[in-house]
Parts: structure tokens; sequence; C-alpha cells
């Protein structure tokens, strides 16, 4: 069993749960999977639900990992002005300017990215069948949150502007209103991505422009709603919650032009071409083979560790960074 589960004993709940939303990044694995080619597709397509499923066990993790939240985002602004040119790309350069520690109390998401392709990369090229899924699974996790805006931004929540709660009312409840009956997957094939690096750190970019203008524009609508239009109590799992109403979803979501379906469009189009990326450096390996493989019982009592771990932490109020 993966030593990372001897940590047990020292579960390490941290304050806020770094995510699309579950459903969301269950979402955008699901759907990169239709961008591969066929070679890849005999692996991934019996194992979608696999890829769905685990797309969140990086936001589990932080229940066992103390470590595991910086993995998730980037307080770019913290060094800086845009394009940010004081913050070295090279994870070496950056060390040595900032230090270790000093990167990871504000976030590595587009190095951690790289850690992963090159580990997805290996696991394609030993044809192990269990350490591509899961890292494929993964990868997805974290290539999806350098596409949130607020995940490349100190103000991650709105709590410097008076905005507390913009961050799941960004990724989770406008996506929840909207992307099964109104949005479009249909997006193409995913493509070889020549230089990684440069490909998230250019979302990252992305991600931290739009931060901006996700706040103003709440800021500017709110002004527009009285409270009791802008909140309203809608049923959930069998309980009733105060959440930002659909009306008030809706102004939002057109004030934006669509940016959260374009930045879902754009994770689901990302996750698809690094796993194209890593099978292609790997040598495209012929994974027919592995179809039919199953987990050994390890495997499976980890993924059962984690899962519970998380149940258990999850009793606390979760606020998404």
């Amino acid at each position: 069993m993966k030593k990372i589960f001897l940590f047990l004993l020292a579960i390490y709940p941290s304050e806020k749960l770094f995510c699309w939303g579950f459903y969301m990044h269950e979402q955008i694995n699901y759907h990169a999977v239709f961008l591969l080619p066929p070679e890849m597709m005999i692996l991934f397509k019996p194992n979608i639900e696999f890829l769905r499923a685990h797309a969140v066990d990086p936001d589990k993790r932080r229940y066992i990992v103390a470590s595991e939240g910086a993995h998730h985002f980037i307080d770019i602004d913290h060094y800086g002005k845009y394009p940010f040119p004081e913050l070295p790309r090279n994870w070496r350069d950056a060390v040595k300017k900032f230090s270790g520690d000093s990167l990871n109390a504000y976030g590595i998401v587009p190095w951690w990215i790289q850690i992963m392709q090159q580990r997805l990369t290996k696991a394609f090229r030993e044809k192990d069948r269990t350490k591509i899924l899961r890292l494929a699974a993964e990868i997805g996790h974290y290539i999806a949150d350098a596409h949130v805006p607020l995940h490349a931004s100190s103000n991650h929540n709105g709590q410097l502007t008076n905005q507390q709660g913009i961050h799941g009312f960004w990724e989770s409840r406008i996506p929840e209103l909207f992307a099964e009956k109104e949005w479009d997957f249909f997006i193409g094939r995913a493509e070889y991505i020549s230089q990684p690096g440069d490909f998230i750190w250019h979302r990252i970019l992305e991600s931290a422009a739009a931060s901006d203008t996700v706040l103003r524009y709440e800021k500017e609508i709110s002004r527009l709603f009285t409270e009791d239009r802008r909140f309203a109590f809608e049923e959930k799992n069998g309980t009733m919650i105060r959440q930002y109403s659909a009306e008030y979803a809706t102004a939002y979501n057109k004030k934006l032009n669509n940016m959260v379906e374009r930045r879902m469009r754009q994770s689901i189009y990302a996750v698809a071409s690094f796993w194209f990326t890593c099978w292609v450096d790997a040598g495209q390996p012929d994974l027919k083979n592995l179809v039919n493989q199953n987990f050994n019982q390890d495997e499976l009592k980890e993924f059962e560790i984690l899962d519970t771990a998380w149940k258990n932490g999850n009793q606390k109020e979760n606020i998404c960074k």
C-alpha cells in the first residue's frame, strides 16, 4: 500500500476546499475521454467511470496530506503585477529566488501539473494500468483547477472585497444550473502539446487576468438585486439550503458572457491533450493488453481509506479556494 496512507494518524483538515465542485471535476474528466484517439480510447472508455469518480481524489486527499492544498492554486498576484515577470516559470529558478517553503505557501499548481505529467508519461511507458488511470484522473483535477480564475488570486473567495462565497458561486452554482441544459461539450480532438510548461502557464495567466472580472462583475450586478432576490432557499440532498438564486446566477452568467462555460471547455480540451501528450511522449504504447486487468485488493483498500478520510473531515464547513 502506498506510503501516503501511512499518515492516516495525522489527518490534517485544511480550512479550504480546492475545487471546481465535485460535479464539474467529474464532468471535465468524463468529457475529456471523448477527445482521445482510438488507440487510447480502448483503455480510457471502459474506465470512464473510474476517471470520472476519481477526478475528485486530490480534493479528498487534503484531509490526509497537509501539503496537498498547494497543488491546486497559485496566488500569483503575490508576485507583483500582470504578467508577473518577477516570478520565474522554471521551478529551480523560482526556488532559488523565493525558496520552496514560500512558493508552497502561495501555491504551486503550474509546477505540480508538470510533475504529474512526468509521472503519467512514465506510467504509460511502463504500461502500468493502475498508475495510468490514477494519474490520468488526478492530473485532470489539477489542470481543471488551473483554469479557475480565483485559483490564481489571493482574493480567492472574495474575502478581501466583502464577496464571500463568490468562489463557489462561479465554479459550482453556475455550472450546476446551466451545464447540462445549455452548454456545449463537443470540442474536437486532443492535440499534442509541444511545450506543456508554456501551455499551462498561459492558462494560469488567463485565469489571473480573468479574476478581476469575476470579482468586479459580481460586485456590479449585486447593486441591481436586493438581498431577497440574490439568495433563495432550495432543497439539496434532502436539506433546505440558502444559496444564490437562479435569477441572480443567470444575470451573473450573462454579465460574464459565458466565461464559466468557456473555461470548462478549455479545461476539457487541456485535460485530454495532456493525456494524449503523455501517451505520445511515452512512445505511444499499445494499451490493448491493459483493458482486462483489474485493481488488486490493496489498491481498492487505498481508495476506501481515502474516501473515509474525506467523509470524516467533510463534517466541517468547506470553503473553496
